[in-house]
């Protein structure tokens, strides 16, 4: 059974998931040069998670634009 969409959560895709799937565990062990060729994808060691924090540029620049206004 489905969510109604009135109940889903609107940022639900934007916070940081704490679990990564097999596939993204294996890229940041290539980013981080721990993944050797021909290693079993199975009994994988865990990888940190990197959390993103987005900046609030547009609220900003909103008040600059609304300042630069009120001066003229």
């Amino acid at each position: 059974m489905s969510i109604d969409k009135s109940l889903r959560r609107k940022n639900s895709l934007a916070r940081t998931r704490n679990v990564l799937t097999r596939a993204e565990r294996i890229e940041t062990m290539k980013k981080e040069e721990r993944w050797g060729d021909g290693r079993s994808p199975y009994g994988l060691p865990k990888t940190k998670v990197l959390k993103i924090v987005v900046k609030k540029a547009k609220k900003e620049k909103k008040e600059d634009e609304e300042a630069d206004a009120a001066k003229k």
